[in-house]
């Protein structure tokens, strides 16, 4: 098959939609660019959540002390409502030395004291993962059941504040996701559409002067194509700049230097170019088949 006037019947078509083609890039730049942007939030708050997870915990406070046949069985309850990083059991006398190094050179506020007014406790740190922590508020509650079980403690506030924003954006990735899809399939189809339309007479001559239907078709393709590997790298490239002007405009804030952000890993940012380009290909095709029926 020759190339060379399908590339040049290709081009024309280019010329002739140029506002509409210019249109559709930048609709769908702008879909790739929202949709990926909320992938790169909620993959740095995943990112997030695992930092985090070292230094959340939740204290079961006792009303006694376990033995060592209950410590057992507590643990085995504990791992199997939830996986967890470590289980710490304290008596009451690991909880008064704790304290006391905790007050360092005030210390002497417990010389007539005795560990007996603290309770022993249990030490639970979760899974360092967004999941273990979205549902922290259930293993709190489970915990709570526990034989001896007196009160849970943890950083309850911004652990569910963390977690409600997480709920939120994978929400919105899902959304944003349908609006890539729609705006990619019917934006390119539309396009195509409207090629077809502006060339209808031209190509009813060339049927009749014997054009096979690839060389009718083939261009049409092409343009799809073009637009499902221009529109999602515009995309990305506007996306990676934001993210660099953001890192670097905000650095020495302490929660950017707390967390280790990161841009969207290369597997992800591959899915989402291919994907595109399925997708406008496939709005090509559809509309190549509805308007020329050949």
């Amino acid at each position: 098959m020759n190339t060379a006037p399908i590339l040049t019947q290709t081009a024309r078509n280019l010329r002739q939609t140029l506002g509409s083609q210019i249109m559709t890039l930048i609709t769908v730049s702008l879909s790739v660019l929202i949709f990926a942007f909320f992938c790169l939030v909620f993959f740095n708050l995943r990112r997030a959540g695992e930092q985090f997870g070292e230094y959340i915990k939740l204290i079961v406070y006792l009303n006694e002390e376990p033995s060592a046949a209950e410590r057992a069985m507590l643990e085995q309850k504990i791992q199997e409502f939830s996986p967890v990083e470590k289980i710490v059991f304290k008596s009451r006398q690991e909880a008064f030395e704790q304290l006391s190094r905790q007050l360092g050179p005030d210390r002497d506020l417990l010389t007539d004291l005795t560990p007996d007014f603290l309770p022993p406790s249990i030490e639970v740190y979760p899974a360092r993962n967004l999941k273990a922590i979205s549902k922290i508020k259930e293993f709190s509650d489970f915990l709570l059941t526990l034989p001896k079980a007196k009160k849970v403690q943890y950083g309850r506030e911004w652990i569910e504040r963390l977690a409600t924003l997480t709920q939120l954006v994978r929400v919105i990735v899902y959304l944003s996701g349908g609006i890539l899809i729609l705006t990619s399939t019917f934006m390119v189809s539309s396009t195509i559409r409207l090629t077809v339309a502006t060339r209808q007479g031209e190509l009813e001559i060339l049927r009749l002067l014997g054009a096979d239907s690839t060389y009718i078709r083939v261009p049409l393709f092409l343009e799809g194509l073009l637009q499902g590997v221009l529109g999602p790298g515009l995309g990305l490239c506007c996306l990676y700049l934001m993210f660099f002007w953001i890192k670097g405009h905000f650095h020495g804030h302490s929660l950017l230097d707390t967390i280790a952000f990161s841009f969207l890993p290369t597997p992800l940012m591959l899915l989402i170019f291919v994907a595109s380009i399925l997708l406008c290909t496939a709005g090509s095709l559809i509309s190549i088949r509805k308007a020329l029926r050949i």
